[in-house]
């Protein structure tokens, strides 16, 4: 055996103690057996009745069929409330809820991650009049992972499968392990929100996440983008206003298809052919037809709207085709702020510091501290006389709550102050 030089005897990685593996947690299980769907009027009527005679918050949950269909409509809605048990109802054979909302009345909403759901909730009728957000308040609390499944997994000791996350709710009759699947992600979230509300209260935070529910509340979906076809995958690669003139239009023609027959845009041409198309510009629509792109059956029974999207491209004006960069909605990337506003970019820095040592202090994401979007607005354009109140109003109009106001108005008031350039 070798020895070292003070004549002990080289560790053996072989001795070293061994961490025992962690042990594996039961798997989540259904406390009632499954609920058939609900997909009939008289089998809607004694949902409504249970629900209304139940007691407690209401967990809700909303399964769709993204990256299969156009829609974000709900295509199953998962209910459980105390006293009334779990209900799997099919909203399409009903399209109106109304009469569930009623049952529901002015009961607390339990969802996780609710911007996702609010809105196709919304579509059929169902609008909370108090929500309590699980995702949500796990941020808050700085919790490492607030997916459901890590929620049930570190606070409840359960394993939670999501492996038909992704699966087309849009399929009749679904499948019985979808439905359980589905009736899982209703089946903890009281316990969930008891756990969370009390974590809230111990780290003085739960009039914070008051706050961010009730902006909840009115939420009605993202922002628009005024531009939707400059996120074609690829657009990078175009040469020219005239290419980008044709990405716009086969974007469209696309996009109105894809709306028509309720199904993903992709499905009905990809993203890279039409990038190929646009760069190829073809003169004819025998040109076009002969296209690599095209030769799959599917393209290929669009080849008229391609080719009427094509000669729409090719006859727009020069002056009337899309610019080379996409229009700002806001200040330049702050990577250019050095050159184009070296006093903006000097701010951005001391206000980006000011938002980490909050972030620290607060034990908070930074990006709930105030969204970088609104640090950034703020940064490029500043009130004229950049005080605390003003500061204050400007992230309030970004959509700021409250409570973020109270932590970064007179901190960010000070080091705008301090930094070289300004009053």
């Amino acid at each position: 055996m070798s020895a070292d030089v003070g004549g002990s005897a080289a560790a053996d990685p072989s001795t070293e103690p061994v961490a025992p593996p962690e042990p594996e947690l039961p798997p989540l299980r259904l406390r009632d057996p499954l609920p058939p769907v609900v997909d009939t009027a008289p089998a809607l009527a004694e949902a409504v009745d249970a629900v209304a005679s139940g007691t407690g918050p209401v967990a809700l949950d909303a399964e769709r069929a993204s990256g299969y269909r156009y829609s974000a409509r709900a295509y199953l809605v998962q209910l459980r409330r105390e006293g009334a048990g779990t209900f799997l109802i099919d909203p399409i054979p009903f399209g109106d809820l109304s009469a569930l909302d009623a049952a529901i009345g002015d009961a607390e909403w339990l969802l996780h991650a609710a911007s996702q759901d609010l809105v196709c909730l919304a579509e059929i009728g169902l609008r909370p009049r108090a929500l309590f957000d699980t995702e949500l308040a796990g941020r808050l609390l700085n919790l490492p992972k607030v997916g459901l499944a890590s929620l049930v997994h570190d606070l409840l000791g359960h394993t939670l499968a999501k492996e038909h996350s992704a699966a087309d709710w849009s399929t009749r009759p679904l499948p019985e392990p979808w439905l359980e699947y589905a009736a899982l992600d209703v089946e903890v979230l009281v316990e969930l929100r008891d756990i969370l509300d009390e974590r809230l209260r111990e780290a003085g935070k739960r009039e914070w996440a008051t706050e961010e529910f009730e902006a909840l509340l009115s939420f009605d979906g993202p922002r628009r983008r005024e531009e939707p076809w400059r996120r074609t995958s690829g657009i990078h690669k175009a040469r020219g206003r005239r290419a980008l003139g044709l990405v716009k239009t086969l974007w469209t023609r696309r996009d109105e298809i894809a709306e028509r027959r309720d199904t993903t845009p992709g499905r009905i041409l990809p993203d890279t052919a039409i990038m190929e198309i646009a760069a190829a510009a073809p003169p004819d629509r025998a040109t076009l037809r002969a296209m690599s792109v095209l030769r799959n059956r599917g393209p290929r029974r669009f080849l008229d709207d391609w080719w009427d999207a094509v000669e729409q491209g090719l006859a727009v004006p020069e002056a009337d085709l899309p610019r080379t960069s996409p229009r700002l909605d806001g200040p330049p990337p702050p990577r250019l702020w050095a050159d184009r506003n070296p006093e903006a970019a000097a701010r951005l820095t001391a206000a980006r510091e000011v938002v980490s040592s909050l972030a620290e202090e607060h034990d908070l994401p930074v990006e709930n501290v105030l969204l970088p979007d609104a640090l950034r607005r703020l940064a490029w354009e500043p009130p004229a006389q950049p005080d605390a109140a003003a500061i204050g109003a400007f992230v309030t109009d970004l959509g700021a709550r409250p409570w973020q106001v109270g932590l970064v108005a007179q901190r960010l008031a000070d080091a705008f102050a301090e930094t070289p350039g300004e009053a």
